[in-house]
C-alpha cells in the first residue's frame, strides 16, 4: 500500500502570482527580449509589414522556401509566403509526421482604419479621405490621435507602390478631428458608442488649394497632385489599394520601472512575435514544430488569408504528402497553441471582471480554456486532457501562468482562431499575453508577460512528451 504524502496547506490553493515574485531574475531576460520585440512592432504596422520583417528575420536565420513534394530532413527549416500576409515556418522533426505537429499560432492583423475604394473628398476647404473601420475598434478612440498611412496600391498599367507616410522623422502626419468641448452639448447626451460614428472617421489630408481658381475641389486636386509627382498615381489608383491608418506612435516603455510597453497592434504581435522566435531558435525538434501567422483575425479569419481558409492545412498535407505520411492521423496527433491576447484585469474598469477568473498583467502568459460570448458560443473549450498536459510543461520548465476568463459572462466576449484548427481535428488550447486598453490606439502589455509567452512557445516545440 502507497502511504499518503501529506500536502501543505498552502499548497491547496490555486495561487496567481507576479512573475516578478515567482522568478525575479526573468525580469531581466523579459527587459532584453522585448527590445527586439518593440523593434518588430515598429516595423510592423501592418499585417503585410509584419510578413515582410518576419521573412526577413526566417531567411536570416536560415529558412528556404518550401517546395511542395520535396523531401525533407529532421532540422530542416522552411518556410511559405502566403499572399504577403501570412507566414507559415517549420523544423522538421526527428519524429514521423503521422507523430503528429507542434502547431503555435497568432495573427499579425489588428484593428486600423482602411481608406475606401474612393477616398478623396473636399468640403469646405479641407480634403479628407473617407475610411472604414476594420475589427473592434471603439471609434471615439481614433480622433484627435497622430495617424500614418501604410500600404500598396496598383497603377492603371499594373504596377505596384507601396506607401509610407508618417513613420518617419520628418514625415506628415494625419488626423481625424474632434468637436469642441464648447460647442458639444448635444455629442454629450449621445451614447458613448454614438458620439463618434464611423461616418465621422475622415482623415484631414489638406488644405492649400491649386493656384487655378477656376476649378473645383482645387484643395483635393492638390493633394492628387502631389501624390502624382511623388508616387505617380492617381484617384483612380485608390480602387487598386489597400491603403490602412494606424497609429503614428512608436513603442515605448511604460512607467518609472519600464516593466510595460505601450504601442499600437499588440493584439496579436505581442503573440505572434514569441512565436516566430520560439520557431526560429527550434534545432531538432522531436515533432515537427510550425509557426503560423495569419490574417483577418480580426473580422473573422475568412478569405483566402484568414485561418478559416485551407491554406494552413494545405501546407501541412503537403508536407505530409512529401513525406510519405497520412495527413489525418497527422492531423489527429497534433498539438496546437491557438495564441492571442486576453483581457488584463483593469482596476480601473473593475465592474467589468470577476476577480478570481481574471488574468493579471505581470503575472505570466495567459490560459482561456474556453472563449466565445455568454454561453460559450463560437467556442472551441479545450479538453482537460489537453490543459493538463500543457500546465505540466509549464511546471516542468518553471513558466509563471495563470488561467481565466476575458471577463463577467454576460458583458460580451470575443473568438481566436482555435475553433478552425480544432475543426481539422486538432487538439488545440488558446494562450496569449493579457492586455489593458484591448483594441485601442495604445495598448499596453508587460514585458514579464511577453517573456513567458515566448518560453511557452519555446518549451512546446521542444517538448518530446
Amino acid at each position: 500500500m502507497t502511504k499518503k504524502t501529506e500536502t501543505k496547506l498552502e499548497d491547496l490553493l490555486y495561487k496567481n502570482e507576479t512573475v516578478a515574485d515567482v522568478k525575479p531574475k526573468a525580469m531581466k531576460a523579459a527587459d532584453e527580449f522585448c527590445e527586439g520585440y518593440k523593434k518588430f512592432l515598429d516595423n510592423s504596422k501592418t499585417e503585410r509589414e509584419a510578413t515582410a520583417y518576419s521573412e526577413a528575420l526566417l531567411k536570416k536565420a536560415g529558412y528556404t522556401p518550401f517546395v511542395p513534394g520535396k523531401k525533407l530532413k529532421a532540422g530542416d527549416k522552411i518556410y511559405k509566403i502566403n499572399r504577403d500576409k501570412c507566414v507559415l515556418a517549420a523544423t522538421i522533426g526527428k519524429k514521423e509526421l503521422e507523430k503528429g505537429f507542434r502547431l503555435n499560432i497568432a495573427h499579425v492583423d489588428a484593428p486600423r482604419l482602411d481608406l475606401r475604394p474612393v477616398p478623396t473628398y473636399e468640403e469646405k476647404g479641407l480634403a479628407y479621405f473617407r475610411t472604414h473601420y476594420y475589427g473592434g475598434v471603439r471609434k471615439y478612440q481614433w480622433p484627435t490621435i497622430p495617424l500614418s498611412l501604410h500600404g500598396v496600391l496598383y497603377r492603371a498599367d499594373g504596377s505596384k507602390v507601396e506607401l509610407n507616410i508618417g513613420e518617419k522623422e520628418g514625415d506628415p502626419v494625419f488626423c481625424i478631428t474632434d468637436l469642441l468641448p464648447h460647442l458639444s452639448a448635444k455629442q454629450n447626451e449621445q451614447k458613448l458608442n454614438e458620439g463618434i460614428t464611423g461616418e465621422n472617421l475622415n482623415i484631414l489630408i489638406g488644405s492649400t488649394p491649386i493656384p487655378d481658381k477656376d476649378v473645383e475641389n482645387r484643395v483635393k486636386l492638390n493633394v492628387l497632385k502631389l501624390l502624382n509627382d511623388a508616387y505617380g498615381i492617381t484617384e483612380r489608383d485608390f480602387t487598386c489599394a489597400e491603403i490602412e491608418a494606424v497609429p503614428a506612435f512608436k513603442a515605448r516603455d511604460i512607467g518609472f520601472d519600464r516593466a510595460m510597453i505601450g504601442s499600437y497592434g499588440h493584439d496579436d504581435r505581442v503573440d505572434a512575435y514569441p512565436a516566430l522566435m520560439a520557431e526560429i531558435e527550434s534545432k531538432k525538434p522531436a515533432y515537427t514544430s510550425v509557426c503560423v501567422l495569419t490574417d483577418k483575425e480580426e473580422t473573422g479569419s475568412d478569405g483566402v488569408t484568414g485561418l478559416n481558409s485551407m491554406y494552413t492545412f494545405h501546407f501541412l498535407q503537403q508536407l505530409c504528402a512529401a513525406q510519405g505520411a497520412d495527413a489525418i492521423t497527422a492531423f489527429q496527433a497534433s498539438k496546437c497553441l491557438s495564441a492571442d491576447v486576453t483581457a488584463a484585469y483593469d482596476p480601473s474598469f473593475a465592474d467589468a471582471f470577476e476577480p478570481n477568473n481574471a488574468t493579471y498583467a505581470g503575472r505570466g502568459i495567459a490560459i482561456y480554456k474556453y472563449t466565445g460570448s455568454r454561453g460559450k458560443s463560437s467556442t472551441n473549450d479545450a479538453s482537460a486532457e489537453l490543459v493538463s498536459y500543457l500546465t505540466r510543461l509549464m511546471d516542468k520548465e518553471g513558466i509563471v501562468w495563470q488561467i481565466g476568463e476575458m471577463g463577467k459572462i454576460d458583458l460580451g466576449g470575443g473568438g481566436t482562431v482555435a475553433k478552425y484548427v480544432a475543426n481539422q481535428d486538432i487538439e488545440t488550447i488558446d494562450i496569449g499575453v493579457p492586455v489593458l486598453s484591448m483594441h485601442s490606439p495604445y495598448e499596453v502589455v508587460a514585458k514579464s508577460d511577453v517573456y513567458m509567452a515566448y518560453l511557452t512557445f519555446k518549451a512546446f516545440c521542444a517538448d518530446e512528451a
